[in-house]
C-alpha cells in the first residue's frame, strides 16, 4: 500500500504541475491571439478560461469514477477558495481601489443563494444539471449584452493591450487611463510576436494541457484515497481545491500587483458564478446524480454564502484593504480547520 500511495502522490503532483504550467501558457497565448486577430478578449476568455476547463474536467472525471463526493466537494471548495484565498491574497499583498458595476456584484453575491433550492430538493439530478447550465448561459448572455451597451466596457477588446504593454514597460499612463476597467481573467504579461492564428492554436494546445493535467489529477486522487483512506469530500474540499486555486491566484494577484485590479476581480466573480452553476450542471449531465448530505446545508453552503457576501461587500466599498484580505483569510482558515476537526468530511455520497 505504501508503494501504491507514493505512486498515486507522484501522479497527482505531475497532473497538478502540468495544470498550473498550462494555465500560465494559456493566458499568454490568449492575450496574443486577441491582439493579433483583433478579437474580443472577453469572448476568448469565456471560451477558454471563464468556463474553467481544468476544474470542469476534473469534476466530471471524479463523478464518472464514482467519486461524486469529491466532485461536489471541489464545487464548494473552489468557490469558497476564490474569496478566502485568491481575493484575500490580492487584498493583503496589494491593497487597491476597484470599481465593479453593482449589478455584477449582486450577481456575484446571489449566485451561491441559488444553491439553496437545489440542495433542498436533493439528490442533484440530470434535470438540475440542465437548469444550472441554463442559468450560466443566462449569466453569459447578460454580461455580453451589458458590455456591448456600456460606453466604457468593463472587459475591453484587444486594443487595450497597448496600454497594458505601456504599463509593463514602465511608460507613462494618464490618471484617466489608469482608471479604465480592464478585461476579465487575463494576466498582465508581454506577448511574443507570433501571428495571431498561431497563438490561438497554441492556446488550444495549452487548453489540452489543462484537460490532461486535470484528468491525471483525478487518477492520482483515486489512488491517494484508496491508499491512505482519506475521506473523499474532505480531500476534494481541501487538498484538490488548493491545487486548483493556484491557477486562480496567479490570475488574480499578479494583475492586482501590476495595477490592473479589475482584471483579477473579474476572474474571481466569473469563477464563482461558473462553479455553482455551469460547472456543477455539466458534472451532473456527464456523470449522473449526486446525493447530498445534511452537512452541506448546515456547513459548506452557509460558509460559501457568507464568504461570498463578505467579498461582494468589500468590493462594493470601492477599495480592497489589507484588513479585508485578513478577514477573508481568517474566515477561510476557520472553515478549513472546522471541516477537518468538527465535520471530518461530509457524507455527500450514499
Amino acid at each position: 500500500m505504501e508503494a501504491s500511495g507514493i505512486t498515486a502522490i507522484f501522479v497527482f503532483i505531475s497532473g497538478a504541475t502540468l495544470l498550473i504550467y498550462s494555465a500560465e501558457k494559456l493566458i499568454v497565448y490568449l492575450v496574443g491571439a486577441a491582439r493579433g486577430l483583433s478579437l474580443s478578449l472577453f469572448l476568448l476568455a469565456i471560451i477558454f478560461t471563464g468556463i474553467e476547463f481544468d476544474d470542469l474536467v476534473l469534476g466530471v472525471a471524479l463523478n464518472l469514477e464514482g467519486l461524486s463526493n469529491v466532485a461536489l466537494g471541489t464545487v464548494f471548495g473552489t468557490s469558497i477558495a476564490m474569496s478566502g484565498i485568491v481575493l484575500a491574497l490580492a487584498a493583503i499583498l496589494t491593497p487597491t481601489a476597484v470599481k465593479v458595476p453593482r449589478d455584477y456584484l449582486v450577481i456575484f453575491a446571489a449566485a451561491p443563494l441559488l444553491m439553496i433550492v437545489f440542495v433542498l430538493t436533493a439528490p442533484l439530478t440530470f434535470v438540475d444539471g440542465v437548469l444550472l447550465v441554463a442559468l450560466f448561459a443566462v449569466f453569459i448572455g447578460y454580461v455580453i449584452v451589458r458590455e456591448t451597451r456600456r460606453d466604457v466596457p468593463m472587459f475591453r477588446n484587444a486594443g487595450i493591450y497597448e496600454e497594458i504593454t505601456e504599463r509593463e514597460a514602465g511608460g507613462r499612463v494618464t490618471v484617466r487611463e489608469a482608471e479604465r476597467p480592464l478585461p476579465m481573467d487575463m494576466s498582465v504579461t508581454k506577448q511574443g510576436r507570433l501571428p495571431g492564428w498561431t497563438q490561438l492554436g497554441l492556446a488550444v494546445v495549452a487548453l489540452a494541457g489543462l484537460v490532461i493535467g486535470a484528468a491525471t489529477m483525478s487518477f492520482g486522487t483515486e489512488g491517494i484515497l484508496g491508499a491512505y483512506e482519506i475521506d473523499g469530500t474532505l480531500f476534494g474540499v481541501t487538498v484538490v481545491t488548493l491545487v486548483l486555486s493556484i491557477e486562480d491566484i496567479f490570475l488574480t494577484v499578479e494583475p492586482v500587483r501590476k495595477g490592473v485590479p479589475l482584471l483579477g476581480v473579474g476572474n474571481v466573480i466569473g469563477s464563482v458564478v461558473f462553479s455553482v452553476t455551469g460547472k456543477l450542471g455539466i458534472i451532473l449531465l456527464a456523470g449522473g446524480s449526486i446525493m447530498v448530505g445534511p452537512d452541506v446545508l448546515r456547513w459548506h453552503l452557509p460558509a460559501l454564502i457568507v464568504l461570498t457576501g463578505m467579498s461582494a461587500y468589500f468590493l462594493y466599498t470601492g477599495r480592497l484593504r489589507r484588513w479585508h484580505g485578513y478577514t477573508l483569510l481568517v474566515f477561510y482558515v476557520v472553515y478549513w480547520v472546522a471541516s477537518f476537526t468538527v465535520f471530518g468530511g461530509v457524507p455527500l455520497d450514499d
